[in-house]
């Protein structure tokens, strides 16, 4: 069940991003891990871990229920895949198309995500530490709503 979309802004239907992303953060490139960067970048969107296995099941692909979810963690902590945590506390994950920090709005009824940074996150966040005097060392963000197409909808 796909969560969600995310826009990339080129095709990589071999995972290549991925996988150089596993490379240049030390790792082996053995043939399971290229078959979960394979399976994540034929993803339209954010995606369950379950989808995954699932997709490994119906094309036959090389990798273990296990690969799938030491892998998917892997490209989490390089930044190349991001973990959502749904309003529903499921957890689900988006590839993102920077491993800068980020964060998403997702829309609730069709699953669209935009990468919030562009928006002036960044900006926030300085100014809480100025109006607070505190140091941000860590933080998450996740919006959730209804994109205007799917307001629209709901009218």
């Amino acid at each position: 069940m796909a969560v969600m979309q995310h826009r990339h802004p080129t095709p990589d239907p071999e995972g290549s991003d991925l996988i150089r992303a596993l490379e240049e953060a030390g790792y082996r490139l053995t043939d399971s891990r290229r078959a979960v960067a394979r399976l994540i970048a034929s993803r339209n969107g954010a995606f369950e871990t379950a989808d995954l296995i699932a997709d490994s099941e119906r094309q036959g692909a090389r990798a273990a229920r296990a690969t799938i979810f030491r892998t998917l963690e892997l490209l989490v902590a390089v930044g190349a895949v991001g973990r959502l945590e749904l309003p529903t506390g499921q957890p689900a994950y988006v590839r993102c198309e920077t491993t800068r920090h980020h964060h998403h709005l997702v829309c609730t009824g069709c699953g669209r995500s935009v990468d919030l940074e562009q928006l002036g996150m960044a900006a926030i966040v300085t100014e809480v530490e100025k109006g607070t005097g505190f140091r941000v060392d860590s933080h998450r963000v996740e919006l959730f709503g209804l994109c205007p197409a799917c307001r629209k909808t709901a009218r």
